[in-house]
């Protein structure tokens, strides 16, 4: 790894750091660690809690609403990753860090001590305030301390503790709910959060610095606040709560669009735009996201409906689907750790994605053809082949964002990523629900519905439903596929590469 000299060398035109101090081996290895422990923190807590909210309905006496448990989450989180992106080119990234890890911790606790579930609800809210910043935020902090070229690397990396800790938490909350208490899922937050603080505190102080004075847009903010969240409360209630034509649902789509249009507006208008006009005009952050959004959005969909697919379509148990399910994110885990040591290698590193790309189309397209003639070795084989394929687009979207801005753009460009990964996968997941969940009632109890899939394990009718689930994610991957084809491959900056021209436009 280079030094922080050797960095500023190949830094675009403009680049003044606020600390150009070098950061040695020993430092950047302490901060790697310390962010890779708080980015599996927030992950672990997206799937940790799903094995427990039976229980945490009976022994808070409320079922009925235990959906918002995930979806207060799920909404703080893809609000915050923007955000605090934002926010840590203005202030700096180690107080965002530290305050981020502090919210996550200090939610975790009165998740804990929730006396009832609406209180778990607002606590899970701030939760995910904490949780949604640390991811942007960690790696924001690996472009910090590493070239363009050393990045992808360590990119990798942190894709790889993101899936395990996917992987992880369904195992550990259920180990957890059923041989001690429910509220240790959120309890054991408390020591790895305060390692994580006294691992990047003082560490964090070195880091360069490349925040610029200026104010932060909140009425962009809240425009963009507002069109996500009435999107994704659509999305979470179409065809569950309320049919997807019902006036709740299209009056959300109406508000969302409209406050989208607004937003785009006070971009154009707005003297510090929420994001950079030098952003929004470069062509190659729009690719970027674009494959980002339909890329991962994909995975997070897949790895919530395949394992449905086992027990509906072929009959088989949840512990099966557990099964299929880690062969599908070690798979991915392969692709992320692969992407990771070739971008930096390859002069024309457009082809990892765009070999990885067909590759997961390939896989959804045989289970389209045939959704009911395999056995669950056969589908976990088919899933770790595709998962090799599609987890090049982890490090791969966030590398290349990176590259295309400016240094003091790095946590915008990297919060704005991970915003539209995750409506992304919001999006996704809702696209599938509609079709696998079609012919249900969406008044009939969510009992009700529990007992009817569980009466069609092997069901022609599910096989027909989740063949249009693989040809629509095939599409997903073909639009993921487009956008990569649009990309500019421009030199990944580093010490293998002398300074080349400013990756962005000026301001």
């Amino acid at each position: 790894m280079s030094s922080n000299r050797d960095r500023a060398a190949d830094a675009p035109p403009g680049d003044h750091h606020l600390n150009t101090a070098p950061v040695d081996q020993a430092t950047v290895r302490t901060i790697i660690v310390g962010i890779m422990l708080a980015m599996f923190l927030s992950a672990l807590e997206q799937t940790i809690v799903a094995p427990a909210l039976p229980t945490i309905g009976r022994s808070l006496s409320d079922v009925e609403n235990l959906s918002w448990v995930v979806t207060a989450y799920l909404l703080s989180t893809t609000l915050a990753t923007a955000l605090f992106g934002k926010l840590s080119d203005i202030y700096g990234r180690r107080a965002l860090m530290l305050i981020s890890v502090s919210v996550f911790v200090l939610g975790s606790v009165a998740c804990a001590l929730a006396p009832t579930l609406w209180l778990l609800v607002a606590a899970r809210a701030l939760q995910g305030l904490g949780g949604g910043g640390i991811l942007p935020l960690a790696q924001t902090v690996i472009a910090d301390i590493l070239s363009p070229r050393e990045r992808p690397l360590v990119q990798s990396y942190s894709s790889v503790m993101f899936m395990s800790a996917s992987i992880l938490g369904p195992v550990l909350g259920g180990f957890l709910t059923d041989y001690v208490h429910w509220s240790m899922i959120f309890w054991i937050n408390l020591p790895l959060g305060v390692a994580a603080l006294l691992m990047t505190n003082r560490a964090l102080k070195r880091l360069p610095r490349h925040e610029r004075p200026h104010r932060l847009d909140m009425v962009g903010a809240a425009l963009m606040v507002g069109a996500a969240i009435a999107l994704l409360m659509a999305l979470s209630w179409g065809g569950i709560r309320y049919t997807w034509g019902s006036p709740q649902v299209l009056g959300l789509v109406g508000v969302s669009a409209l406050l989208w249009m607004l937003f785009v507006w006070r971009l154009m208008t707005a003297p510090e735009p929420f994001i950079p006009l030098s952003m929004v005009r470069e062509p190659v952050v729009g690719a970027i996201v674009v494959a980002g959004f339909f890329g991962i959005g994909t995975i997070i969909g897949l790895s919530i409906f395949m394992p449905l697919y086992i027990e509906l379509v072929l009959g088989q148990s949840a512990s099966a689907a557990g099964v299929v399910l880690i062969a599908f994110m070690c798979g991915a885990t392969i692709g992320s750790l692969l992407a990771g040591r070739l971008l930096s290698r390859l002069h024309r590193y457009k082809r990892v994605p765009m070999v990885g790309l067909p590759v997961g189309v390939a896989m959804l397209t045989i289970f389209a053809i045939w959704p009911d003639r395999f056995s669950v070795a056969g589908v976990a084989a088919l899933l770790l082949f595709g998962g090799v394929g599609m987890g090049t687009m982890y490090p791969t979207t966030t590398v290349l964002i990176q590259n295309a801005v400016l240094p003091h753009q790095l946590g915008t460009a990297t919060g704005t990523l991970n915003f539209f990964r995750q409506l992304g996968g919001a999006l996704v997941v809702a696209v599938f629900g509609a079709i696998v969940l079609g012919g249900f009632d969406v008044h009939a109890s969510g009992t009700l519905v529990l007992q009817r899939l569980s009466a069609a394990g092997g069901s022609a009718d599910f096989a027909l439903a989740f063949r249009w689930v693989f040809i629509v994610g095939a599409g997903f991957l073909g639009a993921a596929f487009l956008a990569v084809l649009c990309i500019v491959e421009r030199p990944l900056r580093g010490p293998a590469t002398r300074a080349q021209p400013a990756p962005a436009a000026a301001e």
